[in-house]
């Protein structure tokens, strides 16, 4: 089973008269990088809160956003009553000495410096306790969701590595047919330059052995055939994350395929490590994007 690295999370809960609202978006990176940003009553809880979203999340372009609303504010204030009856009274005393109306008084008082302040309250224990809980929702659920992804992802890899190992079959049966083909082209280049009663063909076959196994290729197909095998196999272990892995594979089959194609001194072989190229160029996009 594959997980993608692309995913979106959402929860939303009310806790004690706030409502927590928490998004998580997920996008492909070679590492783990996450941005946060969440409101100044969690911050005690900041440690704690991208540990679990690194345990849960692993790797990948994470943004994680928490906004608080308490009473329809997202940001809980503070008045400082204190202050508001020190500034009252000399205030009230100018307003009965100048005969003016105390009708707005109060908007003026709210305006004046450190009056009205944001709340630097935290959440208590018991309360961080049930919102680990919804954050450990949301990540479950962009989880879930990279998993639906990851499922597609998986049959396009499975689908370009057969197309590979197709490719290969054909590489196969026209293995022998190209070594006879080299022969006789080597016969023609002799007998048009030297003539064919002028060499020797004792010393001809023993220059093609040497020749040919210069350019055997059944070496580079055994290995493309185990790397393939073996990509099949790690695409379908328990393991969560794998994209590293699946990538490194991916570079040793486009190895092999590109031995081949330089050993290869036949037209026919040469189209079918054209379309090995292609699939593995689609799977080396694909795999950029499994966690």
């Amino acid at each position: 089973m594959l997980y993608s690295m692309t995913g979106y999370g959402r929860a939303e809960k009310t806790i004690a008269g706030r409502s927590y609202l928490i998004e998580l978006r997920s996008l492909n990176g070679k590492q783990y990088d996450i941005r946060l940003t969440m409101p100044a009553l969690l911050k005690p809880y900041e440690i704690e809160i991208r540990n679990i979203l690194n345990e849960e999340l692993m790797r990948g372009s994470i943004e994680c956003i928490i906004t608080v609303s308490q009473n329809g504010s997202e940001k809980p204030v503070r008045l400082n009553k204190a202050l508001i009856r020190a500034y009252y009274e000399p205030v009230s005393e100018l307003s009965a000495e100048l005969g003016l109306s105390q009708e707005n008084v109060l908007s003026t008082l709210l305006r004046m410096p450190d009056v009205v302040s944001v709340s630097n309250e935290v959440i208590p224990e018991t309360e961080w306790h049930l919102f680990e809980g919804v954050l450990k929702e949301v990540t479950t659920d962009l989880n879930n969701h990279r998993k639906e992804e990851g499922k597609s992802m998986e049959d396009d890899l499975l689908a370009r590595i057969t197309n590979i190992e197709l490719q290969q079959a054909a590489v196969a049966e026209l293995e022998p047919l190209r070594r006879i083909k080299i022969k006789e082209g080597l016969q023609k280049v002799l007998e048009e330059h030297i003539g064919k009663e002028n060499y020797d063909p004792n010393r001809l076959e023993q220059e093609l052995i040497y020749y040919i196994e210069k350019i055997d290729i059944s070496e580079e197909q055994v290995r493309l055939k185990n790397h393939c095998a073996y990509f099949k196999e790690v695409l379908n272990d328990n393991a969560i994350i794998k994209g590293k892995k699946l990538s490194f594979i991916l570079q040793e089959i486009g190895r092999e395929i590109n031995t081949t194609g330089s050993k290869a001194y036949d037209a026919d072989v040469q189209k079918c490590v054209v379309l090995m190229k292609d699939e593995l160029e689609k799977a080396k996009e694909q795999i950029l994007n499994v966690l």
